[in-house]
């Protein structure tokens, strides 16, 4: 495990040449009054590093005669391990994580400038942590307060996260892996959540059981707030009440995933709960289906990123136009975004560490940046009309065997040398399968 962090802090130091890359670890975030949620590091600190402790920085100083890698944390303590559980501590740090120094948190401020003051930049990433953020740009401004007498030192600040961007966004055999894993897991809770979908449950039943596979398969738990919404529920994006009593008739979109070792799956699937579409869920089912497997065709390597949103977005905007729901010529309307009244967000974002990973989607002349293989992505284009969907003035109204239908399919690709692999195959999707239990 320690050789694939290192190889990637390589990498990055080859990038930074004789410059210096300062990051720090997520802070510890309140729940309520002094009850913390449980920590989760920050994606880019544990993709350099693995550690998985706050109150944590880690600085790479390539030109460093001996301390090319050097962390600072929370040196072990009895007391306070007591109360919130056992620290690696600085000793056990140093061999454990590969660092040439460890020192407590307590020095940051003594012993950052060493690894500041030959460097010719600063790579810091200006987060939210804001008092972080302060200290950082503190030792910087006295640095270049003094840089005239010494003649070395940072003259310019560059975000660090914008190398790192390019870095993740191609996946490794070891992070798929992973991926992989989380994914396996996201099935089988979907395989069954649909076994046991039936009216007359909560919606907290279902991510009940959800959650209770991912947690049982190995999984950390949700990877993000589990969105089980039937009925007009499914037409709030991110729905996370899940509190309806689901009633014969209703559709169920369940956007669910598990989290597996820091790497995360996202699925949608949507289907009727009593096993049977209404004429209007099929037609719009089918539309939907149609828009995501031509997106999934774009998903390829050298194919612009943009390529499989729009891919959608034709198939959609055609589909709404002849159905009624949208009047006007095609292109005019995708040109003017019209079909955002019924589908409304992208089509898809890049999945590893985070959810909605990282991954810089355009050059500098605005052109899109082409997949490459080993990028992992989302593929979930949707239809949505609200209860209370009022059309602008110059589109048709609709009738209201249409309204309070909400529909989204969504897995997640693989982009391969060739092509592409749906690593969410094992969820069905088909209109026969949707209808049969």
């Amino acid at each position: 495990m320690q050789t694939e962090y290192r190889h990637r802090r390589e990498k990055l130091m080859a990038a930074i040449g004789e410059g210096t890359a300062v990051f720090n670890s997520a802070p510890m975030a309140v729940m309520h009054n002094d009850v913390e949620y449980q920590f989760r590091q920050d994606s880019d600190f544990f993709y350099l590093t693995g550690f998985n402790e706050p109150d944590s920085v880690a600085v790479l100083a390539p030109h460093h005669e001996e301390h090319r890698f050097v962390l600072f944390v929370r040196p072990k303590d009895k007391d306070q391990e007591i109360w919130s559980g056992y620290r690696v501590g600085v000793e056990a740090a140093k061999e454990r994580y590969g660092a040439d120094q460890v020192y407590p948190i307590t020095e940051l401020d003594e012993k950052l400038p060493q690894y500041l003051k030959k460097a010719d930049r600063l790579y810091y990433h200006l987060g939210r942590d804001r008092a972080f953020n302060q200290t950082i740009l503190t030792h910087w401004q006295r640095l270049l307060a003094t840089y005239p007498k010494r003649g070395t030192g940072p003259t310019a600040l560059e975000d660090a996260k914008l190398l790192l961007q390019t870095m993740r966004r191609v996946k490794h055999p070891e992070e798929l892996a992973r991926i992989r894993r989380a994914v396996a897991i996201s099935v089988k809770a979907h395989n069954q959540a649909r076994e046991m979908a039936q009216p007359g449950l909560y919606e907290y039943e279902i991510q009940a059981e959800m959650e209770r596979i991912f947690r049982m398969e190995g999984g950390s738990g949700p990877a993000y707030p589990s969105i089980i919404a039937s009925g007009p529920n499914a037409c709030i994006l991110h729905y996370i009440d899940n509190n309806r009593s689901m009633q014969k008739g209703d559709l169920l979109l369940i956007d669910a995933g598990c989290a597996y070792d820091y790497y995360n799956a996202d699925i949608t699937r949507t289907f009727p709960i009593d096993g049977q579409f209404t004429p209007e869920q099929r037609i719009l089912y089918e539309l939907v289906l149609e828009a995501q497997l031509k997106a999934i065709e774009q998903v390829l390597p050298g194919h612009p990123f943009n390529q499989f949103h729009d891919a959608a977005t034709r198939i959609i905007t055609e589909g709404l136009v002849e159905l009624g729901l949208l009047q006007g010529e095609i292109d005019q309307l995708i040109e003017e975004k019209k079909h955002k009244a019924f589908f409304m967000h992208g089509t898809g974002h890049f999945l590893g560490l985070d959810v909605h990973d990282t991954g810089v989607l355009r050059n500098p002349d605005k052109t899109w940046k082409p997949f490459q293989p080993g990028n992992v992505v989302t593929v979930e284009p949707g239809v949505y009309i609200p209860p209370n969907y009022e059309p602008a003035e110059d589109q048709p109204q609709i009738e209201d065997r249409w309204r309070g239908i909400g529909i989204r399919i969504e897995d997640d690709v693989l982009v391969t040398d060739n092509g592409h692999e749906i690593l969410t195959a094992g969820v069905p999707k088909s209109l026969a399968e949707m209808e049969g239990k």
